[in-house]
């Protein structure tokens, strides 16, 4: 079992940085595999960036790509997104996912019916 509980989450200019950061309980998180995914009012679920077991790959969508940064500190059980130069269309509740599968390839890190376990979301607001 994985407990997620995010945090870093508020409100910030067009332009801005905030770093989300998702805290893991339980003995599993050093061998999960760690994504962000976001919710914005009206719209599905979506993939924003998701990260190996030992940090060394990373994937992320490309509305986000060379904005925000995932890393992750298995020392500290927490996985980190760093966002910068926020748009207005970031605006989202961020949830934090854990993954246990051992499948190759990309779509099994961007697929969240690949993430077993779930936080509860961070609003992230971006006035413009």
């Amino acid at each position: 079992q994985v407990q997620l509980v995010e945090s870093g989450g508020g409100l910030v200019q067009a332009g801005g940085s905030l770093r989300l950061s998702c805290a893991a309980s339980g003995r599993t998180f050093s061998s999960a595999r760690m994504g962000w995914f976001r919710q914005a009012p009206g719209k599905e679920r979506e993939f924003v960036a998701a990260i190996s077991l030992t940090g060394d790959t990373t994937y992320y969508a490309d509305s986000v790509k060379g904005r925000f940064t995932i890393s992750r500190d298995n020392a500290k059980n927490t996985v980190y997104l760093q966002m910068d130069s926020l748009k207005p269309e970031d605006t989202a509740v961020y949830y934090c996912a854990a993954s246990t599968s051992t499948r190759y390839g990309s779509y099994y890190y961007k697929t969240e019916s690949h993430f077993n376990y779930w936080g509860q979301g961070t609003q992230v607001t971006v006035s413009s």
